[in-house]
């Protein structure tokens, strides 16, 4: 059942974050967030909601490009209330569906809706995965260590599931399907014909979602500077990618725990103290807590909140 899958993904990140303080020193962990002053804090916050906002406008993008219009103001909403959905659903995947149900309530068009936020997570994976590989580059010794194969195993895992997607419902014959299933892979396949006919509008997005994430990683960078870790530029916009993408495995509570081991294992190779970086990720933990919360604030703010809410019910937090 659900909620047995949503208590073993919890225990799998209380399992790990206990085993993560008994073996880590807990007060140079300790020291190291604490040392964190209250400008850095905030600034990072700032940072991070502001590349939601142009996340916000990213989906809002694509989905015009589906044939989906909604408002700058809908669009900033339905984000917010995914954004503050992650903190109650097993996965930040959860929040995009939160997302698409806030958009799909007001204007129908459940498949086009699903393919544009689709898109938009690609988009995100995708330019994750470049991030990466561009900075492994700049990385003299990453060929030596077990890192580089993860990334190559990522990139085409991701890749071959897209395509195989894509052409499944581009080219699959229809017909051979139950109606009800014909009758939704039909729709997907007009949607999927609407962004492939906006070609600019994809290349857009792809490039504001590699900002995007680029600036998430810079943050970090603020973070752990503030923490007096000493590691290079291109180790980190290596490393918080691809823990990133592997925190996606849905095994825990959000990525919690698995984000910590394996940023701490890919930055342990080059000299960096995992006491250090699982402090740093825990940093970063508190700040899509705290971002989370003010996406609610926000959600509930904004035009169109309580027209939806009976709509809503058993959607989020309970």
């Amino acid at each position: 059942s659900k909620r047995y899958k949503l208590f073993v993904r919890a225990g799998v990140s209380i399992g790990i974050l206990v085993a993560l303080l008994w073996w880590l020193p807990t007060d140079v962990l300790l020291n190291a967030i604490a040392t964190v002053p209250w400008p850095v804090w905030t600034m990072v916050v700032a940072g991070f909601l502001l590349g939601h906002l142009f996340s916000s406008l990213k989906w809002r993008l694509l989905l015009t490009a589906v044939g989906v219009k909604i408002s700058v103001a809908e669009a900033i909403r339905a984000h917010a209330a995914g954004l503050f959905a992650n903190l109650c659903l097993p996965s930040v995947v959860g929040g995009d569906v939160v997302r698409a149900a806030v958009v799909i309530r007001d204007h129908k068009r459940i498949e086009s809706v699903a393919l544009g936020s689709l898109a938009d997570r690609i988009n995100d994976s995708f330019a994750l995965v470049l991030l990466a590989a561009l900075a492994g580059m700049l990385i003299p010794d990453l060929a030596e260590i077990a890192a580089g194969k993860i990334l190559v195993g990522a990139a085409l895992l991701l890749l071959s599931a897209v395509l195989a997607i894509f052409a499944f419902v581009r080219w699959f014959p229809a017909a051979r399907l139950p109606h009800k299933i014909e009758h939704f892979v039909l729709r997907i396949r007009d949607a999927q014909n609407s962004l492939i006919g906006s070609p600019g509008i994809a290349v857009i997005a792809f490039l504001m979602s590699f900002s995007i994430q680029g600036g998430f990683v810079l943050l970090n960078v603020i973070l752990a500077n503030a923490m007096g870790i000493a590691a290079s530029l291109s180790l980190w916009f290596f490393a918080w990618p691809m823990a990133k993408l592997i925190a996606l495995a849905p095994v825990s509570l959000g990525g919690i725990g698995v984000r910590e081991v394996a940023l701490a294992g890919l930055m342990a190779p080059f000299g960096i103290n995992p006491a250090l970086v699982v402090a740093q990720s825990l940093s970063w933990q508190v700040v899509l807590v705290g971002s989370g919360l003010f996406a609610g604030l926000v959600a509930t703010v904004l035009p169109g909140y309580k027209r939806g809410m009976g709509k809503m019910k058993g959607v989020g937090c309970d």
